[in-house]
C-alpha cells in the first residue's frame, strides 16, 4: 500500500492560492489522503465555501485564511495563523497575471505587487515553513511556476521574470535540502483550464486554442512526483527534461516566446 501524504510528510498542508483552479485541486487531493488543509487566498467567502466542501467530503480539518499575498506582512500573518500546526506540505500556487499586456501599459504598482506575490512572498514562505520541515527531517514544498519562466517574451516581462525566480528558487532549495527528508518540486505548468486563464481570455477578448490541462490532473501528477524534483514539467513527454526551447539561442527563444504571446492576444 502506498504511504499517504499525511503519513509521509505530516498532518497539515498549506495551499497558498487555494480558492479555486489548481490550488483547490491540490487541496482536495491532499484532503483525500487524510491531510488537514489550510487554504489561503484573498476572497474569504470563496475560501469558506471551498473549506466547507472539503470538510464534508473528506472529514478533515480545514482552516480558511484570507490574506493578500502581495502584502509585506502576509507570510508573517500566515505563520501566526498556523502556529502550533505541523505543516508537512506547503504548496505555493498564487501569482497568476490576469492581463498580458506590454510592460508600460500596466501601472508600476501592479508590477511591484506581482513581484511581492511571486518572489518575496514565495521566498519568505519557503524560509518560514521550510525551516521547521528541515529541522523535523520530513516535509515537502511545491512552488508552482510556468512555462513563461523558460525565456523572456513580449507582454510577459514581469510575470515571466517572477516565474523564473520561482523556478530557480525551487531548484536551488532542492539541491540544498537533498538528504534532509524534505522534498522540493518546481512545478512548471503549461496552459491549464483555470478561472484565472478564463479571466485573462475575457479581458483580452480572445481564446487559447488547443487542449488545456485539467487542474485535478495537474495536482495528481505533482503529488505523485514530489520525490522527483527539482523540476517537473506537467504534461510533458519528458517532465524532468530541460527547456522546451532546447538548443535555440536565447534570442531565438525570446522571439519564439514573443510570437506565442502575440498569438494569445489575437
Amino acid at each position: 500500500m502506498t504511504e499517504s501524504l499525511a503519513a509521509k510528510y505530516g498532518p497539515w498542508g498549506v495551499v497558498a492560492g487555494g480558492s479555486d483552479g489548481v490550488g483547490a485541486a491540490f487541496a482536495h487531493r491532499m484532503a483525500a489522503e487524510g491531510m488537514n488543509v489550510v487554504l489561503v487566498a484573498r476572497r474569504l467567502p470563496v475560501l469558506e465555501e471551498s473549506a466547507d466542501e472539503i470538510r464534508a467530503r473528506y472529514g478533515v480539518e480545514v482552516r480558511a485564511v484570507a490574506l493578500d499575498l502581495s502584502s509585506p506582512t502576509a507570510l508573517e500573518e500566515l505563520e501566526q495563523a498556523t502556529a502550533g500546526l505541523e505543516v508537512g506540505l506547503f504548496v505555493y500556487n498564487a501569482g497568476s497575471d490576469d492581463r498580458s499586456v506590454p510592460f508600460l501599459d500596466k501601472d508600476l504598482d501592479v508590477h511591484l505587487g506581482l513581484v511581492r506575490r511571486n518572489c518575496t512572498a514565495v521566498l519568505e514562505a519557503a524560509y518560514r515553513f521550510g525551516a521547521p520541515m528541515v529541522a523535523r527531517k520530513r516535509g515537502a514544498v511545491v512552488l508552482v511556476t510556468s512555462g513563461a519562466a523558460w525565456a523572456g517574451g513580449a507582454t510577459l516581462a514581469a510575470y515571466g521574470a517572477t516565474k523564473a525566480f520561482d523556478l530557480i528558487l525551487a531548484e536551488s532549495l532542492w539541491a540544498e535540502w537533498q538528504g534532509s527528508g524534505v522534498d522540493v518540486l518546481g512545478l512548471v505548468l503549461g496552459r491549464t483550464d483555470t478561472p484565472s486563464l478564463r479571466r485573462t481570455q475575457e479581458v483580452q477578448g480572445g481564446s487559447y486554442g488547443g487542449d488545456l490541462a485539467d487542474p485535478d490532473d495537474v495536482a495528481a501528477e505533482a503529488l505523485d512526483h514530489l520525490c522527483d524534483g527539482p523540476t517537473w514539467i506537467c504534461g510533458s513527454p519528458t517532465p524532468t527534461g530541460g527547456s522546451p526551447f532546447g538548443a535555440l539561442s536565447r534570442r531565438d527563444a525570446v522571439l519564439a516566446m514573443s510570437r506565442g504571446a502575440t498569438a494569445h492576444r489575437e
